[in-house]
């Protein structure tokens, strides 16, 4: 395994995250292909074992169980000092006017709930799961800078908004001398690439760490384009991510097979090779449901992909709608 620094920090990292949505009680869930706890604990403790040392999770993830899964999991399998632990806060969690958001109030409740779930005394990362247009930034900003100054995050991070907003986030904790975000949780993969435009230079710029969500498109990247999968049968989100521009993404698909077949190896290691070679991106998040899933991320760390086939894989790419933070 490969460790590498977190953006601007010195917490080091696997080159690969195992992110951990697979992870849940299904029926407290929109997504059916979940793992129960006994499925899960084996993925986790396989991932351990293959050197990751990165789990990304967040309250929202079946109810607050994919939490519990993962604080059990690793209380039980790892060393705390030598794991990091990123988890995520925006989403509704309860009925009423102060079940979701970013509101100072939310922020304060929902780490201390997320640190129960968990059964730990802090995580490392703590996440903006999406831009709260409801609430001010600097009210958000200085909430987290207080998780953080009170021993509960060690950093903050966020995930998928526009660059204008990533940016004026980083400015109004640069003013207020707060604490920065350091990573950027951010959709990209080679099917998906509208993040290359503004939000990968930004973070280049600001050496922010890019851990980048949904890496092989649901798995559009890594079948037969006709094949089908229970998750690809049932998961309302990635339809919604992928079906509306599925007759481009399709030529990308079939460069990565072609590329893979070459090369004699899986196509989740084309695909996660495209992503390691792009600045400036730190650690796949990777949803792993399989063993194989975890070994063939991991193999990819060590296949150098040559400026000819990068140029094939990215050659039929289209503009697409932007997607996964309106």
């Amino acid at each position: 395994m490969d460790y590498v620094k977190l953006g601007n920090t010195g917490l080091d990292v696997s080159r690969i995250c195992l992110g951990c949505m697979s992870f849940g009680e299904a029926e407290r869930w929109i997504h059916q292909w979940v793992l129960d706890e006994e499925q899960s604990r084996l993925i986790i403790k396989k991932a351990l074992e293959l050197g990751i040392n990165f789990f990304d999770t967040a309250n929202v993830y079946s109810d607050g169980t994919s939490e519990e899964f993962v604080g059990r999991a690793l209380k039980d399998y790892a060393n705390r000092d030598e794991v990091v632990i990123a988890t995520k806060v925006y989403n509704r969690m309860h009925e009423g006017p102060n079940g979701a958001g970013l509101s100072r109030k939310a922020i304060m409740s929902e780490i201390d709930k997320s640190l129960k779930r968990l059964e730990t005394d802090y995580v490392d990362l703590y996440q903006i799961h999406r831009w709260d247009y409801n609430t001010p930034i600097e009210e958000t900003m200085e909430a987290l800078h207080d998780v953080v100054k009170a021993g509960k995050a060690r950093y903050i991070g966020a995930s998928a908004m526009y660059a204008w907003q990533f940016q004026k986030a980083l400015y109004v904790a640069e003013k207020q001398g707060w604490t920065r975000f350091v990573s950027m949780q951010n959709h990209l993969n080679l099917i998906y690439r509208e993040e290359e435009r503004e939000m990968l230079p930004l973070c280049k710029e600001e050496k922010i760490g890019v851990i980048p969500y949904s890496p092989l498109a649901g798995g559009r990247l890594t079948r037969d384009w006709q094949q089908t999968t229970h998750r690809s049968e049932t998961d309302q989100i990635a339809k919604q991510k992928y079906d509306a521009t599925a007759d481009t993404d399709r030529l990308v698909v079939e460069r990565v097979a072609a590329i893979a077949e070459k090369r004699g190896v899986s196509r989740v290691q084309i695909a996660l090779a495209w992503l390691l070679q792009k600045e400036p991106v730190t650690a796949p998040i990777i949803g792993a449901t399989k063993m194989t899933h975890l070994e063939d991320a991991v193999n990819a760390l060590s296949i150098k992909l040559t400026s000819e086939e990068i140029a094939s894989l990215e050659e039929p790419y289209v503009p697409h709608p932007i997607i996964g933070f309106q």
